[in-house]
């Protein structure tokens, strides 16, 4: 967990507004999930968002089970997540406060150019049952994250429940397990930033994608002084905020257009989480 911790992430406060409390008092903690580190995304939020506030931030890279827990325990300030179901039944047990909408983008299912499988244009699961017919080497994360989680709802439907020598698991984070995938000419399910931004290191092509079953979708959850004193509820309350305000919004929808010709996420602060994807 020591890795993971990323200190410093903010960067020192302007002149312009900023409250006189001394920074060292002004620190939260945002346990987030990998996919928003790997794809870069954190290094570009993170700085506005000190420069705004004055709220410096230390960042937990994790899946989003791992997330949820550290709020659970009271060692993170505020989470930023991609579980859904998770989410909702964290929330229910009544430590944590507002839960946002705040993003999305979506997973794709990935393999070799060759495409042994044969799962090229297919749904996501007749490809997972092809995956597995074809007891072809599917690497999962095996991370209790927003990407497992995702991973295993997409079995159910194919009515498979992988085990043997052709499933294996990193329990690792995105970036790890896409190299792992690559070096063994597998299969996985990614997120689509993540991908994008270490496509040209990767022997692996986009096989499966954009049925609505493959949706991602991000929350911002605040924690409160119920899940530990330790909390920070007004660092929570000023990120999360702030990540669902027109200017982080913006951020969100231009991130990646100038480097790969399309957006990374798609800011959804305010919409029917219902009608995404349609």
């Amino acid at each position: 967990m020591a890795a993971a911790l990323v200190a410093g992430c903010g960067t020192t406060p302007s002149s312009g507004g900023t409250p006189s409390t001394p920074a060292a008092e002004k620190s939260l903690i945002l346990a987030t999930t990998t996919s928003t580190q790997d794809s870069g995304l954190l290094d570009e939020l993170l700085p506005a968002f000190t420069r705004d506030s004055g709220w410096q931030v230390k960042t937990l890279a994790v899946g989003s089970g791992q997330a949820i827990e550290l709020g659970r325990r009271g060692e993170a300030d505020v989470l930023l997540v991609h579980s859904p179901a998770a989410e909702e039944e964290f929330v229910a047990e009544g430590g944590a406060g507002s839960r946002r909408l705040v993003m999305h983008n979506d997973f794709v299912l990935l393999g070799p150019p060759d495409d042994p499988a044969g799962i090229r244009g297919r749904k996501s699961p007749e490809a997972m049952k092809r995956i597995a017919d074809a007891r072809a080497v599917f690497v999962s994360r095996g991370d209790e994250s927003g990407t497992h989680a995702k991973e295993k709802t997409l079995w159910t439907k194919a009515a498979v429940t992988p085990g043997g020598s052709w499933y294996q698991s990193t329990g690792q984070g995105m970036g790890e397990t896409l190299r792992v995938t690559s070096e063994k000419a597998g299969y996985t399910l990614s997120d689509r930033a993540t991908y994008l931004t270490q496509r040209d290191t990767l022997e692996l092509k986009v096989l499966s994608e954009g049925d609505p079953g493959l949706l991602n979708v991000y929350h911002v959850i605040e924690m409160t002084k119920k899940a530990g004193d330790r909390v920070r509820p007004d660092g929570a309350k000023a990120f999360a905020d702030w990540i669902v305000a027109p200017a982080a919004q913006q951020l969100i929808g231009a991130f990646g257009t100038a480097k790969f010709g399309q957006p990374l996420f798609t800011p959804d602060a305010g919409a029917d989480e219902a009608k995404l994807g349609q």
